[in-house]
């Protein structure tokens, strides 16, 4: 009976430090050092939430660049990845289908399309891609906008991030806030 007794209050004991403070605690501290993240990186417009840094956007007006394609069809409550080997026919059957989309949505695209406008994040809702798939776009948007390419290049360019801490990832371009500042410059 007291090893029983002794293993309820363990229990009862860790349950409350693992599920309770410590969640408490972290979301605490998150609070208080990182307001912005901890509130899920949201970005506003005139007072409006009109998205979130970490999150892709389903943009496909001509005239705004496109996101990467979504898995979980852009519900960040629903993050997935397609789970479909390279190798396999309903894969090849989907980057074939994607090559075909981006080439009519851009049709100065005949060759070398950069692999992040025709394949899905492993997140499923990933908000940035490579300055090379921004910069394929750009035909498409100049033709759309008005806009010169110079200046569309110019936008890519303030927007490209760098590796993060000069050696992790691959530099890209955050497709919300470049999108945000391209509706700026078309007004």
């Amino acid at each position: 009976m007291t090893s029983v007794w002794t293993a309820f209050r363990t229990s009862l004991i860790l349950m409350l430090l693992c599920g309770l403070i410590y969640p408490l605690a972290t979301t605490a501290v998150a609070q208080v050092l990182f307001p912005h993240q901890a509130e899920g990186s949201l970005v506003t417009e005139n007072g409006h939430i009109v998205g979130s840094e970490l999150l892709a956007q389903n943009f496909t007006s001509p005239k705004l660049f496109h996101p990467r394609a979504s898995a979980a069809n852009y519900d960040p409550t629903a993050s997935a990845a397609t789970n479909a080997a390279v190798a396999s026919p309903d894969y090849v059957k989907t980057v074939k289908q994607a090559i075909h989309t981006v080439q009519q949505d851009n049709p100065a695209l005949v060759s070398s399309i950069p692999a992040d406008l025709v394949t899905t994040s492993g997140s499923g809702f990933d908000p940035h891609l490579s300055p090379a798939a921004a910069r394929a776009q750009i035909p498409r948007i100049a033709k759309a906008t008005g806009l010169t390419e110079e200046k569309l290049n110019q936008l890519v360019d303030a927007h490209t991030e760098n590796r993060s801490l000069g050696i992790f990832g691959e530099p890209r371009v955050n497709v919300l806030a470049l999108n945000q500042d391209l509706l700026s410059s078309i007004k």
